[in-house]
């Protein structure tokens, strides 16, 4: 091998949805890197071969979501790959798919407040492997029964907030009438020790008898009733001034001209 070589170091694995990049530094310069992807139980494979990238997307050789892994990083020279000694390499942590992916934001699909119910319909993120027919499979199709999800609800410009979870893809939640509601929700792996919760959706709130108060708050109005009084009192104002100055005018209309 070429232990002159530099090795890779800051080694990272970055996975959302089973969707999983390898990152590292430095950026080659001369060389080059090449992965290898060794799992507890199954071959190695390899992936970006020669890349002069600090990246690589190994999603694809890490279909067995419950297997380890580790990657080695090789630094090599392309006339070095047919050799039979080993070039130099840096190894990077242990990681487990099912176990470390990140699960993505659910989307929202609809939501209604009726009464005091409101219901919030929603869908699993979907991961890059297929089925056989070539659908996507959700992160739900793999989990499983270890999937759920949790809705964070409160009435609207509070703090205050309450939550409920599901392993379905609805909730129901009873809440007050005369009142919006804003909320998101997170999935959940309880079984998990770390990264136990994932990405929250965005969020969203009703709309069910929003008026201008709860839409713009007392102090809108306050400064509206400052601006109407002013205004009130400046034509009042006005009007006496104007009033004077015609009585002003009539009393010298009526006075003798000069010289007459």
């Amino acid at each position: 091998g070429n232990p002159e070589l530099p090795t890779a170091v800051n080694i990272t694995w970055s996975s959302i949805n089973f969707k999983t990049i390898l990152q590292w530094q430095p950026k080659p310069s001369g060389y080059f890197y090449t992965v290898e992807i060794n799992g507890m139980t199954s071959d190695t494979k390899r992936k970006c071969i020669l890349t002069a990238e600090t990246e690589c997307d190994v999603t694809d050789v890490l279909r067995n979501v419950k297997e380890t892994y580790t990657a080695h990083i090789l630094s090599v020279m392309p006339s070095e790959m047919d050799n039979f000694e080993e070039p130099p390499f840096a190894v990077s942590e242990k990681f487990t798919p099912y176990n470390q992916t990140v699960l993505g934001k659910p989307e929202i699909k609809n939501y209604t407040q009726k009464g005091s119910k409101l219901t919030v319909v929603f869908q699993d993120p979907l991961t890059p492997y297929t089925f056989p027919n070539g659908s996507f499979q959700s992160i739900r199709d793999i989990f499983q029964h270890d999937l759920e999800y949790k809705l964070y609800y409160w009435k609207d410009q509070s703090s205050g907030k309450k939550d409920t979870r599901t392993k379905s893809h609805t909730f129901e939640v009873s809440v007050d009438s005369t009142k919006n509601y804003c909320f998101y929700i997170q999935g959940i792996i309880p079984s998990r020790r770390e990264d136990r919760n994932g990405q929250e959706s965005m969020v969203l709130c009703t709309s069910v008898g929003r008026n201008i108060l709860d839409e713009y708050g007392a102090e809108v109005f306050i400064i509206i009733a400052v601006i109407a009084i002013a205004v009130f009192t400046l034509a009042i104002v006005l009007s006496v001034i104007l009033c004077k100055r015609k009585k002003a005018k009539a009393a010298r209309e009526k006075e003798p001209l000069n010289g007459v």
